[in-house]
């Protein structure tokens, strides 16, 4: 996934970071990846996700759900060369993690939709920032 990639999932923190993104994706003329992630179950030992059948149509849930909030985040005026949606089934810090292999960038929320709102980054965000193949922008709340 060449350009910018940025991980959304849904929260307020998410669509911050798909705004940052879109803007620098189309300032810098680079295609950008809206990813989204179904967090599936982790096998034993904390390793190999598993993956059941019926997690494959929440998986096109999120992507149409990304697609949608990208629709609209676009809708405002940012517009990047190329933008791909795409939604896997995995561990979302992973996933990213994965994808910042190929990435010029990768962006995302400092919170998103885990459950201790005062914390000022969360565990993907943290996860990301400090295990990423690429440069990774943590786009802040003003409301956090």
């Amino acid at each position: 996934m060449p350009g910018i990639v940025v991980g959304v999932d849904g929260s307020e923190h998410s669509r911050r970071a798909l705004e940052w993104a879109a803007k620098e994706a189309a300032f810098r003329e680079t295609p950008l990846t809206v990813l989204a992630v179904h967090a599936v179950a982790i096998g034993g030992f904390g390793i190999n996700p598993i993956v059941y059948p019926e997690d494959e149509a929440a998986r096109e849930k999120v992507r149409a759900a990304a697609q949608k909030l990208t629709d609209d985040v676009l809708a405002g005026g940012a517009k990047p060369p190329t933008v791909t949606v795409t939604a896997v089934n995995g561990v979302p810090a992973e996933e990213l993690i994965k994808a910042s292999q190929d990435a010029d960038m990768v962006v995302v929320g400092s919170r998103g939709t885990g459950g201790f709102a005062r914390l000022l980054i969360g565990s993907v965000s943290s996860q990301v920032a400090a295990h990423a193949h690429s440069p990774v922008v943590v786009i802040r709340h003003d409301g956090a």
